[in-house]
C-alpha cells in the first residue's frame, strides 16, 4: 500500500476512541499532499495542502507508512530527521494512535 493509499484509507483505520474530542486539521506533505480534517470523529479526506493546518507532517512516503504500521518508532523518525512536524505537537504524539493498526494489518 502506498502512502497515498494509506491515506485515502484512514476513515476504515480511524479509531473512534481515540479520535473522541480530537478537532483538527493534518496537512500530510509526500510525494502527493493530502490533508484530513478530523471533527468530531469523523475524518474526511481532501487532495492537496490544507490553508490552515493544525499540524504539518512532512515525510518520505515509504517512512509514513511503516509509520502507521507500527514498524518505524515515531519519536526515532523525529530525533533521526526522517519526520518532521510543525504545529500542534501534542496532536503529533497522538497521530499514530488514532490508527488501528488491526485494522490497517487486514487492509494490506
Amino acid at each position: 500500500m502506498t502512502a497515498h493509499e494509506l491515506l485515502r484509507r484512514m476513515p476504515e483505520v480511524l479509531d473512534r476512541a481515540a479520535a473522541e474530542g480530537v478537532d483538527a486539521t493534518i496537512q500530510y506533505d509526500v510525494s502527493s499532499p493530502v490533508h484530513h480534517v478530523l471533527q468530531e470523529g469523523e475524518l474526511t479526506i481532501h487532495e492537496g495542502p490544507a490553508q490552515a493546518p493544525d499540524l504539518v507532517v512532512r515525510m518520505a512516503d515509504d517512512d509514513l507508512v511503516a509509520l502507521f504500521r507500527g514498524e518505524l518508532n515515531p519519536m526515532t523518525a523525529f530525533m533521526t530527521g526522517r519526520i518532521v512536524v510543525k504545529g500542534d505537537m501534542t496532536l503529533a504524539q497522538r497521530l499514530v494512535g488514532l490508527v488501528d493498526r488491526k485494522r490497517l494489518a487486514e487492509l494490506t
